[in-house]
């Protein structure tokens, strides 16, 4: 994790009193460096934040955060009783006290850069690094925090979740403030809206893609899954809303957040900003798009799909809202490639079109399938899986998104987890009357080989679920595969 240059310095006296801390010890004198919510990547003077979580309590690591140069602990009361020789204070909610503190600990860096959230079911990573790609092109040199990578100007780290933990989120800020970027373009996960990790942030925009079913093992409730959603959309958090009213609850958001909002829409011509027309061909489109104000901003792009459209015009509507002009966005257009892992192309001077796409949820399954459509020659060839250890209820509706959008339909496993990928596979195909040459494959390797060997020229083989990510986890381990690797091998061995 990058750190600032510039040491920040507070004293543990003031941390605590920031957010009414509890102590049982003086900690007169005592001064904090830094702040860290995990125990192995803590450096010497830091305050080391356990959390409570759903296996272990974060207090469990205290003595590996101590050995390691932590010098005061903040946790809650339960955590308090597994810590022994150094300082604690206790928050009666040390994920809204970890949020809070970091803002306060770095002065706020969000609100010194042009912050942008992002959040939705589908598009969150599109939207933002197309709005990256821009800003970056425009000359304005960004940050980007999402699912894929973390972008600080050339630097590329991975990422290892959506939404970082609230003190690397504000760590992470501050080294991009003082690297001189003028913006921030991050993702926002309905996971680190609920569990506070934003607490303590601003954006001077907040954006909302789409809703449809995923991650109801955590929310429960679709009306859940909105709420935690719609909690972004406050003034506590943002000063303008981007919302897409095309989705019926990007509609009802809009009409309920208190925040000024600007609506896109891909057909609504009243939505302030709006497709004027989309002229498709085989390398993309040309697109014409109708802003605030009358803008018209028209060019070429290479992307294509309809929820490709929808990421393109958040991103163009918010460029423009930030102050880039209209004339340069029209410029950049033709050089968006969009994100990794989203509808990308595998090209090995084969005949057919081989793509991998993230797609893992009904929705997503559903208009990823329906664009390969629009652009295919021939059939449509799909290899898709569902995570183990997620929302459940999803399954049968991705299985049954995957025989109705595919010609062929192939299931096979994904991320088993701790499940087993054999019952995964029952529920997917449950109700659904299989024929060949739709099959089941739990081997996602042999799976993807089968698609290929289906293939004919102007066939569109689309593997489906994991996108850019490299491994596959079974049973607590995660063994190296990658999508796209796995398709280029398969290709060459069909040539």
């Amino acid at each position: 994790m990058q750190r600032p240059m510039t040491n920040s310095c507070k004293s543990l006296t003031a941390v605590s009193a920031i957010v009414d801390a509890q102590c049982a010890q003086n900690i007169e004198g005592i001064e904090v460096t830094g702040i860290s919510q995990s125990s192995r990547s803590v450096l010497k003077g830091d305050l080391f934040i356990a959390l409570p979580g759903e296996k272990f309590h974060g207090a469990e690591f205290a003595n590996e955060a101590v050995e390691n140069g932590a010098v005061a602990i903040l946790t809650d009361a339960y955590g308090a009783t597994l810590i022994s020789g150094v300082p604690v204070i206790i928050s009666d909610n040390p994920r809204r006290a970890a949020g809070v503190i970091s803002a306060w600990f770095y002065s706020e860096p969000m609100r010194d850069l042009y912050s942008v959230g992002v959040t939705g079911t589908n598009g969150k990573t599109t939207v933002t690094t197309l709005l990256h790609q821009i800003m970056q092109a425009a000359g304005r040199e960004s940050g980007l925090i999402g699912t894929v990578e973390v972008r600080i100007g050339s630097e590329v780290f991975p990422s290892k979740r959506t939404t970082p933990e609230s003190s690397d989120l504000q760590t992470l800020s501050a080294v991009m403030r003082e690297r001189h970027m003028r913006n921030l373009v991050m993702e926002v996960s309905s996971h680190a809206i609920t569990l506070e990790r934003i607490r303590g942030s601003h954006f001077a925009v907040v954006g909302f893609t789409n809703l449809s079913q995923d991650h109801l093992d955590f929310h429960k409730t679709m009306e859940d899954y909105f709420q935690a959603k719609s909690e972004l959309f406050t003034f506590e958090y943002a000063d303008l809303a981007v919302i897409n009213i095309d989705d019926s609850y990007g509609e009802r958001l809009a009409k309920m957040t208190d925040l000024p909002v600007m609506t896109l829409s891909r057909k609504n011509t009243k939505a302030d900003w709006h497709y004027v027309s989309i002229t498709r061909d085989y390398l993309g489109a040309s697109v014409a798009i109708r802003g605030s104000g009358g803008i018209l901003i028209e060019g070429k792009t290479v992307l294509y799909g309809g929820f490709n459209y929808d990421n393109l015009l958040m991103a163009v509507a918010i460029a423009s809202e930030s102050g880039i002009d209209p004339i340069d966005i029209a410029a950049i257009l033709p050089q968006l490639t969009g994100a990794v892992g989203r509808l990308e192309s595998v090209r090995l001077g084969q005949n057919f079109t081989a793509l991998v796409d993230y797609a893992h949820s009904p929705d997503a399954v559903a208009r990823v399938l329906e664009t390969a459509h629009e652009i295919s020659q021939g059939s449509v060839i799909a290899v898709l899986g569902c995570g183990g250890d997620r929302d459940s209820t999803k399954r049968s509706l991705m299985g049954k998104a995957l025989h109705d959008g595919a010609d062929i339909a192939i299931y096979t496993s994904d991320n088993p987890r701790s499940e087993k990928p054999e019952e995964i596979l029952v529920q997917m195909v449950l109700d659904i009357d299989l024929e060949s040459p739709s099959e089941v494959i739990v081997d996602r390797a042999m799976a993807i080989r089968t698609a290929v060997n289906h293939a004919n020229q102007g066939d569109i083989v689309i593997i489906l679920g994991k996108g850019h990510e490299k491994g596959q986890e079974a049973n607590g381990i995660v063994h190296p595969f990658d999508d796209r690797i796995e398709l280029a091998r398969a290709i060459e061995d069909k040539k």
